[in-house]
């Protein structure tokens, strides 16, 4: 029996799970998570079918694998060009920028991290990761606006309106939603009414 060698593929990788998140990256920003699968990843990365089994149970590991990466890069983006000495200020800057930033490079992996039901939001690398960037968040958000009440609440308060502002700004920026003239010219921090602290 003859064995067609230019047709088998290979079962074992040098790291095949760092190339199979890199073809999974490549597929996802070109043809989105709904069309991602394992099997499309081992073809681009030339194993068998059933390969990726070894280390992702299925689609939605993989997803949940890709979403995790986004939130490491998501809070470097957000920490980006700032030193631990710098002020709240500097970090709110930097911050918004850089998640603006990062929605910009990333517009579909941006998108699988908020998909609904795509990710296993109780993968604890991946809520480590979500946490790191809430914390980002939180810090630039202390002493932001003029909001009323009890201390815990106004916290509160400070943070879903500074995170609503930069997501909505974020998502509306990658739609190619904001197309005045006037609009374009500007960036996240033209728009934040209150930038001291």
């Amino acid at each position: 029996m003859t064995i067609n060698t230019k047709d088998a593929k290979p079962y074992h990788h040098g790291n095949l799970k760092h190339a199979l998140l890199t073809a999974a990256r490549r597929l996802l920003e070109t043809e989105g998570h709904s069309d991602l699968s394992l099997r499309k990843c081992a073809n681009a990365v030339g194993v068998s079918a059933t390969a990726p089994q070894n280390h992702f149970a299925n689609k939605a590991a993989l997803l949940t694998a890709l979403a995790t990466q986004g939130y490491a890069e998501l809070a470097t983006y957000m920490r980006q060009g700032i030193d631990e000495h710098a002020d709240r200020g500097t970090r709110r800057k930097a911050a918004l920028l850089g998640y603006v930033g990062f929605a910009q490079d990333n517009p579909a992996l941006y998108e699988l991290m908020f998909a609904r039901d795509r990710v296993a939001s109780n993968d604890p690398e991946l809520m480590r990761h979500v946490g790191e960037c809430f914390v980002i968040l939180a810090d630039i958000s202390k002493a932001f606006g003029n909001f009323e009440g009890e201390i815990n609440k106004v916290e509160a308060k400070q943070q879903m309106f500074v995170w609503s502002l930069v997501h909505g700004y974020a998502q509306l920026l990658t739609a190619n939603r904001f197309k005045k003239s006037d609009m374009l010219e500007m960036n996240i921090l033209d728009i934040i009414p209150d930038l001291r602290g």
